[in-house]
């Protein structure tokens, strides 16, 4: 396979193959995240894809899903991006799953008749990182999208067929801003109604403009109680029709995997007990993105 510089990929994408097509982020501005900085966006020639294809049709015959790289994979021409998945379903056919990173400005690029013939094409889950629903925290990271575009592109991606799952960041909004954070999140989630909600911890990536605005003394981070408590606070405030709300990222300090709606109360329950020290939680030197 032709990687090249890092490479990420949801935790449940962890037995896929990975078939990087795009270079970096085409957004790349959130205060945050360090992972795509000294990339430049740009989408790989057909050729090295496809003879990546090729190496996964020899070697990778036990793996049914696939996952395309890098950050957001979506923003790909529709014309294009089609070729490349008939390739996929043309060389590997017995693959039943494809996924991609999405965010709000690819996916508004996509018509409605677009979406869906992603769909019919193998895209069967889109993994968006909203972060927030608090539109001063989504200004404030430069996420460039408010919670109603949130909500709007994220209905959309539902209404294509195409499960969603969507991305949520403990600790982002500081201290000041924490139960807003929380509320607000959850308001925008039981909006979407997303297939699977995954939330980690935030941890402060060195040479990013949130670590500088901390180290500035700017930005204050709260402590894995207060990571907890507000992590409950926006279980409480996030009602799915039939969702799994999963917190057990490594960076997490409380592994959680709740069923919503019907596991709610048990999920509280949990978070209650860590918080009263009947449950450990995961030490600091344990946690990792």
């Amino acid at each position: 396979m032709h990687y090249e510089g890092m490479i990420i990929r949801p935790p449940s994408e962890a037995n896929s193959i990975l078939l990087q097509v795009t270079l970096g982020c085409s957004h790349n501005k959130c205060t945050f995240c360090g992972t795509f900085r000294k990339k430049r966006f740009d989408i790989k020639k057909d050729d090295v894809i496809f003879e990546d294809i090729e190496f996964a049709r020899t070697h990778c015959k036990r793996q049914n899903r696939l996952f395309i790289c890098d950050g957001d994979a979506l923003v790909i021409p529709q014309k294009r991006l089609v070729k490349i998945l008939k390739q996929i379903q043309e060389r590997l056919p017995w693959v039943d799953r494809i996924g991609l990173y999405a965010n709000t400005k690819s996916i508004g690029l996509k018509t409605d008749e677009q979406l869906k013939e992603l769909f019919n094409s193998g895209v069967k889950i889109v993994y968006l990182g909203m972060e927030s629903g608090d539109d001063q925290v989504l200004k404030e990271i430069r996420k460039g999208a408010d919670s109603a575009k949130m909500i709007k592109m994220g209905k959309r991606v539902k209404q294509a067929g195409i499960q969603l799952s969507i991305t949520v960041l403990i600790g982002l909004a500081g201290k000041e801003r924490s139960k807003i954070h929380a509320r607000e999140t959850g308001r925008v989630l039981s909006a979407i109604d997303p297939d699977y909600v995954g939330a980690l911890s935030l941890m402060l990536i060195p040479g990013t403009e949130l670590a500088t605005a901390y180290e500035n003394g700017e930005f204050e981070l709260i402590n894995p109680e207060e990571m907890l408590e507000e992590l409950g606070l926006m279980i409480a405030s996030t009602h799915l029709s039939n969702g799994l709300f999963h917190a057990n990222h490594a960076s997490n300090y409380l592994p959680i995997r709740a069923k919503l709606p019907e596991e709610k109360e048990k999920t509280l329950n949990l978070i209650s007990q860590a918080l009263n020290g009947k449950i450990n939680l995961k030490p600091e030197h344990m946690r990792a993105l």
